[in-house]
């Protein structure tokens, strides 16, 4: 059964990481060019930040990023509402088993996943109380699938209009590739329908999307020989002198891995955050940025040696975007 119906946990404990330089682009995704640039941000004590709310992703619940919101709200003044929702509310995904879209692969996302935009919603009002000022505009943190469910929101709810800007962590943007053998769009068909419907990314001063992806573990592909089982699987600072040889079961991982990409961008033998490829959290026209030695979930995550998006040390790398 797909991911979209069904989430998938993965608390299996990977190698130690460390983050290195991040990497950013203004450029469309397929030149591939990025640049680098610094991502430190200043502690600040101003509360006239403009409101943030965060989108949790597939089977997290509100509790996972509790602690994101306090480091938003009480070390950069940034105020915080995490979208209430639960890991038995993704259970209501399966409705869109009855729809004959489903079997067929076009898959409309409402009326199906109507739940989780309305408390997307209902956490955007509660964030516009927050603001200073009653013409404020908010901040949207997607994590994950909350990161295009977020387009969604922004195309089709009145308050939308608010929004200047969208930041993703993670989040799986575009749609697999079709006839690519043993590959099966996981979110039959709503990925399809994001990509031809929603607003295209941007990057102006009226409305920011920031894309970040993560650099944590390379994929292998299933059989064969893989450049990423000779070389280091797991992304660590340069000229710092960690031994970059694969641990003892690192292979079988990077190949484990790999399919999990593969499903998503159409190979195997990427660089992703061990659930998202990195190519696939990258949208034309948006500020793409690439953080190596980034975990994809809270769930299983240790913030000193294998640190996720709202990770302290990843945090400072990208919080900036909320202060401007």
């Amino acid at each position: 059964m797909s991911r979209f119906l069904v989430p998938h946990f993965n608390f299996k404990a990977l190698p130690d990481t460390h983050l290195r330089e991040n990497l950013c682009s203004h450029q469309p995704l397929p030149s591939q060019r990025l640049l680098q640039c610094s991502t430190s941000a200043s502690h600040s004590t101003s509360n006239n930040y403009r409101p943030a709310v965060i989108l949790p992703g597939l089977g997290n619940n509100s509790g996972d990023y509790h602690k994101l919101e306090q480091t938003l709200e009480d070390k950069y003044g940034v105020p915080t509402v995490v979208a209430k929702v639960s890991r038995v509310d993704w259970l209501r995904n399966a409705a869109g088993l009855v729809d004959p879209n489903y079997w067929r692969g076009t898959l409309q996302p409402r009326p199906v996943l109507d739940w989780y935009l309305k408390r997307v919603d209902d956490a955007v009002q509660e964030a516009k109380l927050l603001a200073q000022q009653q013409d404020a505009s908010i901040s949207l943190i997607g994590h994950s699938a909350g990161g295009w469910l977020a387009r969604l929101y922004m195309q089709d709810f009145e308050l939308s209009h608010h929004v200047s800007l969208l930041l993703t962590l993670g989040t799986p943007h575009l749609p697999p590739p079709k006839g690519v053998a043993g590959v099966i769009d996981q979110t039959r068909g709503l990925l399809d329908y994001v990509e031809k419907n929603c607003s295209k990314a941007v990057y102006t001063p009226q409305l920011k999307y920031v894309c970040i992806a993560g650099r944590y573990i390379q994929g292998a592909p299933l059989w064969g020989s893989s450049n990423s089982v000779a070389n280091a699987e797991f992304a660590v600072p340069a000229g710092e002198g960690v031994n970059m040889k694969p641990e003892s079961g690192s292979t079988l991982r990077g190949r484990i891995v790999g399919q999990g990409y593969k499903q998503v961008c159409g190979e195997a033998e990427v660089w992703g955050d061990g659930v998202v490829p990195q190519v696939s959290a990258h949208l034309d026209g948006a500020l793409n940025i690439s953080l190596d030695g980034v975990y994809h979930s809270p769930v299983g995550s240790d913030d000193e040696l294998r640190p996720w998006y709202g990770s302290l040390s990843v945090l400072d790398q990208w919080v900036q975007h909320l202060l401007h």
